[in-house]
């Protein structure tokens, strides 16, 4: 039988001849893709690739700028610059080798933990030395320089810090500056800001922070693969702040908050001799106020504190002190954020009602037997007397204002009451809107309150929202008796009582307090001046207006005037002043004292409102206080801000240390792979 031989091409069939083309198309097809790729990634995507190779090599870093520097409105310094000496440590070198933050913690006399705190803080640059410590002596960073390897990534660098050559004084007004918050920075980095910057946290700090800040100075850093700082690419110096004129006047502002805390001194001394278990610590605020133009002349809050302990940082211990209950917060303006029951300063808006209504006019009289007792009343309050149980028979609204007559004023209360059809439901609570009293005034400063003034809708509010405190919503004709007279529900600011004042005064023009006066570029160029504003007016015929200002006057000059006892001996002559006392009852407490007067009278230049919660009377506590700052403004005149270069105080630089000839020495700054560290140059001898 014949053997059979097979032919291997012979033996394929379709199939497999198929499977094999496409196997090779797709192999094909793979190194068509992988060439295509290729040429993609060298060729065509080669500009992007090398732009983040590069970026990966260039870390951008900011230097923030040195704060403009806060004046009053002549030129002399509130807040200003220091320079300091700091220690730095780079976070990447104390990871590596850790015994350099014992050393360092050592040689600068605090806590490690302290020191790790620091280089653990976020709002730090990771690319950047980290400051551990300020003021550090010049002996100290000559030993860093000497013994470089105990203390490697260590470096020292000259930097900014506020100081307050004038320790509290108007420390409310100024507020303080601190590091930028996560919150605060997540808002804020789109102009600018970056972690571990200084920023304004309250007072004139913060609401003028756009023109202190700054711009701050940008470095391009060339750093390795590790994230070492290997060199500087480009650096731009930041650009100073723009200095701040406040409308204060220094001298002026010395003089309100050692009169405010004398009284409030000498009153807690009384009363802790007698009373002791009764009375808390007495706080109280003072405003001074241009009514010709709203410009505030000085601003006083008590308890009051010293700036400088924010600076560097506040310890905890330190924050509570200044927070906690006990210690009456001193950090809170009181001036504009404390809410005080007015009593007898509300009879402005009261009278102010009356008048321009016509419900009475200045030859109507009204026969006080001390007494005034509601007509058909016959459950709850219906009886209502003085204040001193005192009886002043016939008299007009001129005396009544002089003599802060309450039973004069219970009755206009129960005359408007009674005649709503014609006067309307809240005819006085209108006028006191007209003043500003209820509205927030506007001021440039933050943390302002508004206030309140009773209304029937005032108690309704209460009673929805607070129904065990306020079990009726309705408003009673007893309520519209207090309410005449600055008590029940009324709250009202000492800025918006020197605000309403200053109104009148000036014959009815409700101008915008202001508290600043401009600002002024580092060279003394004036860049914005701070011109009046009007948000309202407050129109009096002529003849009303002179009523009510006769009896302003009667109430410090005149012998009944309520204040005429605490002004015996003022020259009048030289100085006239016209003014209201204010003594609000608080249930369960002692009456705050109130004073608030103007003067020159004729031409008014000044107005000054003065508070002290629980102080007593108005003639007792807060009117002595208003009488020593008009005595210093008679023989010291506040004279027209000035602009340009700042009255430097010692040791206080214009620009924070750059260009400034004469300040601190020279150093040689070297950079290493590491961090940028400093050699300290030793003179002989």
């Amino acid at each position: 039988m014949a053997k059979r031989t097979f032919n291997r091409r012979e033996s394929r069939g379709p199939s497999e001849r198929a499977r094999a083309r496409a196997v090779g198309f797709a192999v094909a097809a793979l190194f068509c893709a992988m060439f295509a790729r290729l040429y993609a990634l060298q060729i065509l995507d080669s500009s992007s690739f090398k732009a983040q190779a590069v970026a990966n090599q260039v870390r951008q870093v900011t230097q923030q700028a040195p704060r403009g520097l806060i004046t009053d409105r002549n030129g002399n310094l509130l807040v200003g610059n220091k320079v300091v000496e700091s220690v730095t440590l780079a976070p990447n070198v104390a990871f590596q080798k850790p015994f350099v933050i014992n050393n360092l913690a050592k040689l600068l006399g605090i806590s490690a933990a302290s020191i790790k705190s620091s280089l653990n803080n976020l709002q730090y640059s990771p690319y950047e030395p980290v400051p551990v410590d300020f003021g550090v002596s010049k002996t100290k960073i000559v030993y860093i320089a000497e013994h470089a390897s105990q203390f490697p990534g260590v470096s020292y660098q000259l930097t900014t810090q506020r100081a307050y050559p004038e320790g509290t004084t108007a420390a409310q007004v100024l507020g303080y500056v601190g590091q930028i918050s996560q919150s605060q920075l997540k808002a804020l980095a789109s102009k600018g800001y970056q972690p571990g910057n200084s920023i304004g946290k309250a007072g004139v700090e913060l609401s003028f922070e756009n023109y202190l800040r700054g711009k701050p100075g940008v470095s391009k850093l060339e750093v390795n693969a590790s994230g070492q700082v290997v060199g500087t690419l480009s650096k731009k110096a930041p650009v100073p702040g723009d200095n701040l004129q406040l409308s204060i006047d220094l001298n002026l502002q010395k003089v309100a908050d050692n009169a405010l805390a004398g009284e409030i001194k000498k009153l807690s001394g009384t009363y802790n001799s007698y009373f002791s278990k009764y009375y808390p610590q007495l706080t109280g605020a003072v405003v001074v106020e241009n009514p010709n133009n709203g410009q505030i002349l000085a601003m006083s809050s008590y308890p009051t504190y010293n700036p400088s302990v924010w600076v560097g940082g506040i310890s905890t211990a330190e924050y509570q002190k200044l927070t906690s209950p006990s210690s009456n917060q001193p950090l809170i303006n009181r001036a504009i954020a404390g809410e005080y029951t007015p009593g007898s300063t509300f009879k402005l808006a009261t009278a102010s009602a009356a008048l321009k209504t016509g419900l009475i006019s200045p030859s109507y009289y009204y026969f006080d037997t001390g007494l005034f007792t509601i007509p058909g009343c016959t459950s709850g309050k219906c009886s209502f007397h003085n204040s001193g149980g005192e009886h002043l028979g016939l008299l007009n609204i001129t005396k009544a204002l002089a003599a802060s007559d309450d039973v004069f004023f219970y009755n206009l209360g129960y005359m408007f009451y009674v005649n709503q059809t014609k006067y309307g439901q809240d005819p006085i609570q209108q006028e006191a809107s007209a003043y500003g009293w209820g509205h927030l005034t506007g001021i440039n400063l933050p943390g302002e309150v508004k206030g309140l003034v009773d209304s029937p809708a005032t108690r309704a509010y209460l009673h929805q929202h607070y129904p065990a405190a306020y079990p009726y919503a309705t408003w009673y004709v007893a309520d519209q008796l207090e309410m005449a007279f600055g008590q029940g529900e009324t709250l009202i600011t000492p800025i918006q009582m020197a605000n309403a004042y200053a109104t009148f005064a000036n014959g009815g023009t409700r101008y915008q307090p202001q508290i600043a006066s401009g600002v002024v570029s580092p060279s003394g160029k004036l860049v914005k001046k701070f011109n009046p504003i009007v948000t309202g007016h407050v129109p009096l015929p002529a003849a009303d207006r002179q009523a009510m200002l006769t009896g302003f006057e009667g109430a410090v000059q005149s012998s009944i005037g309520t204040a005429g006892s605490t002004f015996a001996g003022f020259p009048f002559n030289k100085f006239p002043l016209a003014g209201k006392t204010g003594t609000a009852s608080v249930t369960g407490q002692i009456p705050n004292s109130w004073f608030v007067a103007f003067g020159p009278v004729q031409k008014p230049e000044y107005v000054v409102a003065v508070v002290i919660k629980q102080g007593g009377f108005g003639a007792s506590a807060a009117a002595p206080v208003a009488r020593q700052i008009f005595q210093y403004l008679m023989n010291h005149p506040v004279g027209r801000s000035t602009f340009g270069q700042p009255h430097l105080a010692p040791g206080v630089v214009n620009n924070g240390g750059y260009g400034v000839p004469g300040n601190p020495p020279t150093t040689t700054t070297t950079t290493s792979t590491s961090t940028t560290t400093t050699s300290v140059t030793k003179k002989a001898g």
